[in-house]
């Protein structure tokens, strides 16, 4: 079976490694016995589906998510049905890549204009004399 990620791009889900664990936090009895909690691994650099570009946008995006080792590690806890951990963590996945697909628009340089120089330059001059009145008060007798 595949995650079909866009029109382009599937990763086969066999590159998918699942694992589930009891949850943390409030629950009763329920939390204690149960394994809902899951965890979903995937190796962006070892991953043959996806193109360079996509895995360097992934690792950037990934953040504090990705381990030294270029493993995406999701955790989802939020449901009581393991099956729908599954699913919550399987569709933040396709987010991530989905959103690591697009390319950034490339920055074009501009110049201020005359006009916003000058404006900055006399707020910046009322600034300081705002400022400058501020000080201590002297009387010169």
């Amino acid at each position: 079976m595949t995650l079909e990620i866009t029109s382009w791009l599937r990763v086969d889900e066999d590159e998918l490694v699942w694992k589930a664990t009891r949850a943390s936090g409030p629950g009763g009895q329920h939390v204690n016995k149960t394994s809902t909690a899951v965890e979903l691994r995937f190796d962006v650099r070892g991953s043959p589906s996806l193109p360079e570009d996509v895995k360097a946008r992934l690792e950037t995006l990934a953040g504090s998510r990705l381990t030294l080792d270029g493993v995406l590690v999701l955790f989802s806890q939020g449901s009581r049905s393991q099956e729908m951990n599954r699913q919550d963590a399987r569709e933040r996945l396709i987010d991530l890549i989905r959103r690591a697909t697009e390319k950034p628009k490339p920055r074009k340089a501009t110049k201020p204009t005359y006009s916003s120089k000058l404006k900055r330059l006399d707020s910046k001059a009322k600034r300081g004399t705002v400022k400058s009145g501020r000080g201590r008060v002297r009387f010169d007798d």
